[in-house]
């Protein structure tokens, strides 16, 4: 069944980040699939039930979730014209001390699902002409941050993907992605006190940002007004000292 609205599919939507994206786009007038792991399927199904919009509740990293997204976009919508990868986990630990798959835990999360995402969507003909792909980066992506190798690492191949992807895009379709500082959110929340007034200080407005930030830099490049911009990664980050 084809739809007539905008289609926004919008990874890790249940809580913070996600879930503002998943309602700035909603209030640009886009129908909204939420995807999250089967763990945050109550929050999710709130978050879609209020903003009258859909939801997949599976795990991004597993063997059949690009082809079960696909699967849910074709039968229900037709194709889609924004997908946001905002779906990320953080696994903080000096290398010395990481174990392999904690390493490899991030990267599967955080960069290998977006791309094999992208690829069936792209491959199966349903990202619409004109659709939008946006990736959540990091600063930490651009400028590493000590005891996030693998956390840095994923995020920095995310700028590396849309950097190579906007090269191949046909149709009108771009690719870009932000990249946040130190965003307020519950996951932040629960970082140490002393830590969490660095991460806010450690820019020109001595501040963290809030997930709304995000979510209207994500909206401007699912605007139509974004048509001409491709292959660019915008910092959320209040000029943050890192990566200056």
């Amino acid at each position: 069944m084809a739809s007539s609205e905008r289609v926004a599919v919008v990874t890790g939507a249940s809580r913070g980040i996600g879930e503002q994206i998943a309602r700035v786009l909603h209030r640009d007038g886009a129908k909204i699939l939420g995807i999250d792991v089967p763990q945050a399927a109550s929050e999710l199904q709130a978050v879609t039930r209020e903003l009258d919009g859909d939801h997949l509740t599976l795990d991004i990293t597993t063997k059949d979730a690009p082809q079960r997204i696909a699967r849910f976009v074709k039968e229900t919508y037709g194709g889609v014209d924004v997908v946001v990868h905002n779906a990320g986990i953080t696994r903080d630990k000096r290398l010395m001390n990481m174990k392999r798959d904690t390493f490899a835990s991030a990267i599967a999360v955080n960069l290998t699902a977006p791309e094999r995402i992208t690829a069936e969507l792209l491959k199966q003909k349903l990202v619409n002409e004109n659709g939008r792909i946006i990736g959540v980066a990091s600063i930490a992506g651009i400028a590493g941050n000590m005891g996030q190798t693998n956390y840095a690492a994923s995020k920095a191949g995310v700028i590396g993907f849309v950097d190579s992807l906007a090269d191949e895009l046909e149709h009108g379709i771009t690719v870009n992605a932000v990249a946040p500082g130190f965003i307020e959110t519950k996951m932040t929340a629960a970082v140490p006190f002393a830590t969490r007034e660095v991460g806010r200080r450690l820019n020109a407005l001595s501040q963290g940002g809030l997930p709304v930030d995000v979510a209207e830099t994500v909206a401007f490049f699912a605007s139509p007004a974004a048509a001409g911009v491709n292959g660019n990664v915008v910092r959320v980050c209040g000029q943050s000292l890192l990566g200056a």
